[in-house]
């Protein structure tokens, strides 16, 4: 485990527990080296992930180990890491605390519970919180009266409660303990998280405790329960829809990217960012991705979201917002912090927040049109918002941008970008069309027209006849991909196979990992990035709907092997280092849900999945969901 001896776990060593306000990271040897415990971009209360020797962390050391192994429990987010040492085997299960109503009343506590399975095992409790990411190292007190104990500073406190006694060291600021388990015992262990003032130093009953541990299980189980997953490939697509639902802000219907902020995409290097936040980009591909599986409840909440951080006007839509709707999200530097493996500087906010986007019109458009096709209404006031959308993607889309993988260099002409404002007008035009809603229909359609024109002529290749990145450059990218799955071009168009082959020669890496783009292009940032995950699924995707099912599947597989042993994938991998940037990546995640689910259909429908677009596909498959749920039989 990370230690204070500047050790590093892997990035890949962690598993994710949450509830939905909240996560922390779990390492494979039972020490929480993350977590942010009121609110997912609150200061964290252990960053020992970002600095070994000075970010904390709550540990759990098992004597005498001789080898452990972990998995969660069966369809939920409950963690259960099992020790076996020379002496006997026990288990630690860890989680947040879910309840029915918990979206606006939640625990905001964090279980800890080792339980004895055979002989006896000995155990050391380290607790080192330390606020406002490490920053802060806090007041800690005893209270005798609720044996309980307190850890203050700042705007934060935790209470911390433990099933054998603590010591307060005030030197090293820190609570440490020993205990022993035997067959059938348990020890458990309790944070409760809450904002100083607002400090009650109660001690949570061990029965409370378990009932707790229980209602969690089953709640987890009752949400995967609503789903329908494809059976081959089930504990992938569970497990990331489960990752999704944990990263679903529940007050709010916010999705955050990632839970951790500055996690490298190279070792060493300076692009490090901060996750936690709310992007339109990835929010709409999250609910598309839960939609697809049966989930399709979530897409209302973001869908309010929206409105609500916009005031209901679509001039002041942002890429990206705080999970509870806040727009400005300054990006700071924390000196202080060594981050993981010295990567610095490490970030909280996020400067691109200030970025032109055009493919956020696309997606929002893309989102409303899947959900009215599952039978949702359009009402007026959310009719005025998506038309201001889509006469937004008509003027802007002639502007250049940042682009999906948000450059900081300067503003291009994005082929992606332009088919996303593409999709904008189309799915705008469908919804009009269909629904009989008011708008300039004949003005949308030749803006669709004009974009699909200047896309083919400016964003293809003649020599090559494949899509380019932008307007005038022969260099690739993997957003290319998308192209097809949007529904903007068959996927065995010749350009599209064109654009696949040269992906796959210049930005693939043994016939599985893909770029983003080559590094050659200048985003306005120095060193290279690893492999990036979720274009390596895009292709998967894109393959299938080419017919190429078995290439498809067999490079599935071999992604999948990538995941760590809980099933977690990161943004990015490289050969010879492993899993890179914050962990788990929602982005990933979504595509291989999107990648599981194009096999299947590939498979179950023959030539109709292989010709169809990605997007009519999605249709298909969100209403069949929804039709087996509603099924009585």
């Amino acid at each position: 485990m990370a230690t204070t001896n500047g050790h590093y776990e892997p990035i890949s060593s962690y598993a994710l527990i949450g509830d939905c306000h909240s996560t922390a990271l779990v390492s494979a040897s039972g020490s929480i080296d993350w977590a942010c415990l009121r609110r997912f971009d609150a200061g964290s209360v252990f960053s020992r992930l970002l600095d070994a020797k000075r970010g904390g962390a709550f540990e759990l050391r098992a004597a005498e180990l001789v080898r452990s192994r972990r998995s969660y429990l069966e369809d939920t987010n409950v963690l259960e890491t099992v020790f076996e040492t020379a002496t006997g085997r026990a288990r630690v299960l860890d989680c947040f605390a879910m309840r029915t109503g918990g979206s606006r009343t939640p625990y905001q506590q964090l279980l800890r519970v080792v339980e004895g399975l055979e002989g006896e095992v000995s155990f050391a409790a380290v607790i080192e919180p330390r606020f406002d990411y490490g920053a802060l190292a806090p007041w800690l007190r005893h209270h005798p009266g609720e044996d309980v104990y307190s850890a203050v500073g700042g705007d934060d406190a935790v209470v911390v409660g433990a099933g054998c006694p603590l010591t307060i060291d005030h030197h090293a600021v820190r609570l440490h303990g020993n205990f022993v388990v035997a067959a059938g015992q348990r020890c458990r262990f309790s944070l409760v998280a809450s904002m100083a003032h607002e400090m009650v130093p109660r001690r949570v009953p061990d029965r409370t405790i378990d009932r707790r541990l229980k209602v969690t299980i089953a709640w987890w189980s009752r949400w995967v329960g609503k789903g329908k997953y494809w059976p081959e490939y089930r504990p992938y697509v569970v497990r990331s829809a489960l990752v999704l639902k944990a990263l679903t802000c529940a007050p709010t219907g916010a999705i955050v990217a990632a839970p951790t902020t500055s996690l490298p995409e190279v070792i060493g290097g300076h692009r490090n960012w901060d996750y936690r936040y709310s992007w339109i980009r990835d929010s709409t591909l999250t609910l598309s991705a839960l939609v697809s599986v049966g989930h399709e409840d979530v897409a209302r909440g973001f869908k309010l979201f929206i409105e609500r951080s916009t005031a209901g006007r679509a001039a002041d839509l942002q890429i990206m917002y705080g999970c509870y709707g806040e727009r400005r999200l300054p990006e700071l530097e924390l000196p202080h912090l060594d981050g993981y493996r010295g990567s610095r500087p490490v970030r909280v906010g996020n400067a691109a927040t200030a970025q032109r986007q055009l493919d956020a019109f696309g997606e929002l458009l893309d989102l409303w049109h899947l959900a009215v096709h599952l039978g949702s209404a359009v009402s007026d006031d959310e009719w005025r918002f998506l038309r201001g959308l889509v006469e937004a993607a008509r003027v802007l889309w002639k502007k250049p941008d940042q682009g999906l993988w948000e450059m900081r260099g300067p503003p291009r002409h994005f082929v992606h970008s332009k088919v996303m404002c593409w999709v904008a007008l189309d799915r705008g035009i469908e919804l009009a069309e269909s629904r009989q809603l008011h708008c300039d229909l004949d003005g949308w359609r030749e803006a669709r027209a004009e974009i699909r024109q200047v896309v083919e002529q400016r964003g293809v290749d003649p020599e090559r006849g494949c899509f380019v990145q932008a307007f005038e450059s022969r260099e690739l990218d993997a957003s290319l991909l998308l192209l097809p799955i949007v529904g903007f071009v068959d996927a065995g168009d010749p350009r599209m196979r064109a654009t696949v082959a040269r992906i796959e020669e210049e930005l693939g890496v043994d016939g599985l990992l893909v770029r983003r783009y080559r590094s050659t292009v200048g985003d306005g940032l120095s060193g290279e990035e690893g492999y990036f995950l979720m274009a390596s699924f895009w292709l998967v995707e894109v393959l299938a709907m080419q017919g190429r099912i078995e290439e498809a599947e067999a490079r599935f597989r071999r992604l999948l092997e990538l995941g760590n042993d809980v099933h977690l994938f990161a943004e990015e991998y490289q050969p010879g280092v492993g899993h890179l940037g914050n962990f788990p990546q929602a982005f990933t995640h979504i595509a291989i849900i999107g990648a599981a689910q194009q096999l299947a259909d590939a498979r179950s429908h023959g030539a109709w999945a292989r010709t169809a677009t990605g997007h009519r596909a999605a249709i298909r498959r969100a209403r069949g969901n929804t039709a087996k749920k509603s099924d009585p039989g």
